[in-house]
């Protein structure tokens, strides 16, 4: 995730229309010119959510094309598939120099009522009985300062806790669980609270499928990369409150790894899932 503030987040979030159907999107600036996943989902989930009245998103399928480049603005194009009595259905393509960057399918619905039931939340300490972001790093940096002097958790748009201490090169079982909200309290705008966990949803979730092997903040042991991201969203949610992120990877082969997580509110409620494969390749075998 770019560190960045809330309010540099919800202003990523305002596009410009430029055009039916056409919108422009920034980046903030990053040293490596690359743009966050994360940033991308949000911004093509915003300018579906312009094309649509009266319904929700509730699933989205996306593809990371190609890299994007954080010095230059993406143009959104959005094409309106079907709109049904009950769902209606968006492709987003996101373009830099005339090329596609990027492609999501994204599915509105009208609300229902229907058959119920969901995953149980796991039982794990509440966000108040854990350490802050913060406090874990100041933890981490004492024992390994030059790894972990260039990090600062506190120019975020999120306030975080960490159920498990995953910041050594040791193997652990590749599931973890993170406390999430963000740091003020946000309009109240459903579509906005599913954009900007979108946007959170992209930060943690392929450490799963490094920690087996040693590593989750040692970067320049892997080429790693987002390839694709999904998302469905069961039930309207406040980001501003705790969410608890319970994530694990099933698999990893070919140089990719499967990750998968679940977003529970703190009463147990979970409103929405999450799925992305990632590219996980070794640096020695990077050709």
């Amino acid at each position: 995730m770019i560190r960045s503030n809330l309010a540099d987040l919800l202003k990523l979030l305002e596009l410009e229309t430029i055009d039916l159907n056409r919108y422009r999107g920034v980046s903030l600036p990053e040293s490596r010119h690359r743009v966050y996943g994360g940033q991308v989902l949000a911004q093509a989930l915003v300018a579906a959510q312009q094309t649509v009245s009266g319904r929700s998103a509730h699933s989205l399928h996306a593809y990371f094309i190609r890299p994007g480049d954080s010095e230059i603005p993406i143009l959104y194009e959005v094409h309106r598939i079907r709109d049904g009595r009950s769902f209606t259905t968006r492709r987003i393509k996101a373009v830099q120099r005339g090329e596609a960057i990027f492609s999501m399918d994204t599915s509105f619905q009208v609300a229902e009522v229907g058959f119920e039931h969901q995953s149980k939340i796991p039982d794990v300490p509440a966000p108040e009985e854990l350490p802050t972001e913060e406090q874990s790093l100041e933890h981490a940096a004492a024992t390994d300062p030059e790894r972990f002097e260039h990090w600062d958790y506190r120019a975020t748009p999120f306030e975080v806790r960490y159920v498990e201490n995953l910041w050594d090169d040791e193997p652990h079982p590749p599931r973890h669980h993170v406390w999430f909200r963000t740091r003020a309290a946000l309009p109240d705008d459903p579509a906005l609270h599913q954009a900007v966990a979108l946007y959170y949803s992209d930060d943690t979730i392929m450490d799963n499928a490094m920690i087996p092997h040693g590593g989750r903040l040692r970067w320049d042991q892997f080429m790693s990369a987002s390839l694709d991201h999904a998302m469905w969203f069961h039930h309207p949610f406040c980001v501003d409150q705790w969410h608890l992120f319970a994530q694990d990877s099933p698999s990893s082969y070919g140089a990719r790894g499967l990750t998968r997580g679940e977003i529970f509110a703190a009463d147990g409620k979970l409103v929405a899932s999450v799925a992305q494969e990632a590219l996980m390749r070794p640096v020695e075998s990077h050709g």
